[in-house]
């Protein structure tokens, strides 16, 4: 099977199961699930791969084992993470940009922690870029560890096992096979509309305040620092 890379070739997720097997999509999985450096791996893209892989015989696994261990991997990957944030804490909001780091992605996720509450985390899983830095934020605001680890375990199985068993579902069907370029294309342009449709979103709020008056939109509603203005807000929930 040839797929189409949408991008430099070892981030074409034929070419990354093919060369690196299981060992190589579980340790994507986990980096992109929570470790700073993990934000550009394929997620949906490489777990939909598997799973039409195992269905094809490409990858010589039992398709309920590979769903534990890449549910694993990610519920692990968001654990690190959530300890990296706690441990981190405010700083990770101050550090300056660099070529693999954006403080954007901080912030963005950051809201999009603050919008959704605990359940970002099921929902940041579907979400490429945010689920790398969502738990991270969790840690940074201290959420409340039991309510983290209960959101964790859900959205980690939801998309990992979900997306796994989409791709082996989806992977009998002859069409499929015959156009998994195009599938991938796809699967990566939906998961960036979410991204999309917030940053309209935040642009849209942004002419609407300078509109308003300018400077009445950054008053004492601010709360000072994204990492400090709001991290009690989950602390107990």
């Amino acid at each position: 099977m040839n797929t189409l890379a949408l991008g430099p070739s070892w981030l074409d997720p034929d070419y990354l199961i093919s060369t690196f097997g299981l060992i190589g999509v579980l340790l994507i999985v986990f980096a992109e699930s929570g470790l700073l450096i993990g934000f550009f791996l394929p997620g949906d893209s490489l777990l939909f791969t598997t799973g039409l892989l195992v269905t094809t015989g490409q990858l010589k696994y039992p398709l309920w084992l590979v769903c534990v261990l890449v549910a694993l991997a990610a519920i692990i990957g968001d654990q690190v993470g959530y300890l990296f944030g706690r441990k981190v804490g405010p700083s990770l909001f101050k550090r300056p940009d660099s070529r693999l780091f954006k403080q954007e992605n901080v912030e963005k996720a950051h809201e999009f922690f603050e919008k959704y509450g605990p359940k970002s985390l099921i929902l940041a899983r579907f979400v490429p870029v945010v689920r790398t830095f969502t738990p991270i934020i969790a840690g940074v605001s201290r959420m409340n560890y039991r309510s983290f680890i209960t959101f964790n375990v859900i959205g980690g199985v939801l998309w990992g096992v979900g997306v796994t068993l989409l791709g082996a579902a989806l992977g009998q069907i002859e069409f499929v096979r015959k156009n998994i370029e195009a599938i991938l294309i796809l699967i990566v342009l939906i998961s960036v509309v979410p991204i999309a449709i917030e940053f309209l979103r935040a642009r849209s709020r942004t002419k609407k305040e300078a509109a308003a008056g300018g400077g009445e939109g950054h008053g004492p509603s601010t709360g000072g620092s994204p990492a400090t203005g709001q991290r009690g807000r989950h602390a107990k929930r």
